[in-house]
């Protein structure tokens, strides 16, 4: 009975060292970090989508996040802030300094909330990209009504939350009607909007038992890195040279394939990193497409130049620049104006060096070797019996009229026969009364005539 009862005492005993154990040892053992130290833009949408992502195929307990912006596009913190929310994995948020604006929205979505010391958060009012006023009321009504589900979602006070975006928002003993919400340490730790004070992540790590947890940091990865690169201003512009010259030097030789292959490579290397990251919308693309197509048409269908060169060419430039920046459906009210110009100079610079160096290259083209088998580099002179009359002196002076509309390339009809014909850029209705005035070319050139 009594080495029973021995036994027994232990079991129990060795039971209780156990459990005991179990909950001393940490349950987080895998933890994911990632940064989010730039402006909120489609750019960094798209960083801590794929974060988020590799945070779960690594299995990660937790997520932290380090956090130190002024904000930037309300449309990414919010697709930003419901990424955290739908997370089935508890994030933090580890405030180095600032959380200001769109930063403080992401930074409430968390489940905790950590600052380092001389950190804020709060200053949400929504503010254009022009001058940084305040924007229209109905930007300031979406803005607060995100801070206030999210801190309903998250256990945090939506009074206070909305309060940080509308100065009209008064919460006793906080604010008054004079400014919007911006928490220091200590008043976020006071008001339930941090949950402590530390250096550093690590910091956290250890004054919550978590050093021995597994720590991976997240660090994009070499097609991110290429993307980066080439959303560089200066590959853009040079890209942007690549595509014009291309165009232009494919429309002077023809059936050359080279200069068409550039002009192709450089747009989908030009376009391809700003669509991955969000700027670049399908319909901006489809601008700079139908922007080369209706310059096709003036050059190859429509002889001349008129409106669809002129369409062809702002189309072509417009996709190009919209291409660059985070506007909304030709909406510029939050794209900060230094990336508005930043891309309007980009583009354009990149246009004028496209001239220049269409300028300087066509008298050289025909002297290489690659382009002597496929273009005429010699000039084939009338003294050397050389002509480029299709038709007969006879046809000089020869009167008749207008058949179908010259715009200013149509035809006319002389003698009762039909013939190719253009003006000397003036339009001409059917019916109007012409006289040829050269015979060379494929075509006549005529000109109004008074009998």
């Amino acid at each position: 009975m009594r080495l029973t009862s021995i036994a027994l005492l232990f079991i129990l005993l060795f039971s209780n060292q156990l459990v005991q154990a179990q909950i001393n040892e940490p349950t987080i053992k895998k933890i994911f970090t990632f940064k989010i130290d730039k402006d909120i833009d489609p750019a960094m949408n798209r960083r801590v989508e794929l974060a988020l992502k590799k945070a779960n195929e690594a299995e990660a307990d937790l997520i932290i996040i380090e956090m130190d912006t002024y904000g930037g596009a309300v449309n990414d913190a919010d697709d930003i802030r419901t990424m955290l929310l739908e997370s089935e994995i508890p994030i933090y948020v580890f405030i180095n300094k600032d959380a200001a604006s769109a930063g403080a929205l992401i930074s409430i979505a968390s489940d905790s909330i950590y600052m380092a010391p001389g950190g804020s958060i709060g200053a949400a009012t929504v503010v254009n990209g022009t001058d940084g006023a305040a924007a229209p009321d109905k930007y300031q009504s979406y803005m607060r009504s995100m801070m206030r589900s999210t801190a309903e979602a998250t256990g945090r006070d939506p009074k206070i939350a909305e309060a940080m975006v509308d100065e009209k928002i008064v919460v006793e003993g906080i604010s008054d009607s004079t400014s919007v919400i911006t928490f220091s340490v200590s008043e976020a730790i006071k008001y339930g909007f941090c949950e402590g004070e530390y250096n550093s992540i690590n910091e956290i790590l250890v004054a919550q038992n978590l050093q021995s947890a597994e720590i991976t940091i997240y660090e994009e990865g070499n097609i991110e890195k290429v993307i980066a690169f080439f959303l560089s201003p200066a590959i853009s512009g040079f890209l942007i040279l690549i595509i014009i010259g291309g165009i232009y030097f494919e429309l002077q030789t023809p059936g050359v394939g080279f200069p068409l292959l550039a002009a192709i490579i450089s747009t989908i290397l030009y376009f391809t990193p700003y669509y991955l990251s969000g700027l670049a919308e399908n319909w901006e693309i489809l601008v700079f497409i139908i922007g080369i197509v209706l310059l096709a048409v003036e050059l190859f269908v429509i002889p001349g130049f008129g409106i669809f060169g002129i369409l062809g060419i702002i189309g072509i430039l417009t996709g190009l620049v919209l291409g660059m920046i985070p506007n909304q459906n030709f909406d510029f009210e939050f794209v900060p104006a230094a990336d508005l110009f930043a891309a309007l100079l980009t583009v354009i610079l990149a246009a004028l060096g496209s001239v220049v160096l269409i300028f300087w290259l066509t008298p050289k083209i025909n002297e290489w070797g690659a382009f002597k088998s496929v273009s005429l580099a010699d000039t084939q002179q009338r003294s050397e019996g050389y002509t480029s009359s299709f038709y007969s002196n006879s046809m000089l002076g020869k009167t008749g009229i207008v058949h179908s509309r010259l715009r200013p390339s149509g035809k006319v009809e002389i003698d009762g026969e039909i013939y190719d014909a253009y003006s000397r850029g003036e339009f001409m209705d059917q019916g109007e009364k012409i006289i040829v005035i050269s015979t060379e070319g494929t075509s006549l050139k005529v000109k109004h005539w008074e009998s």
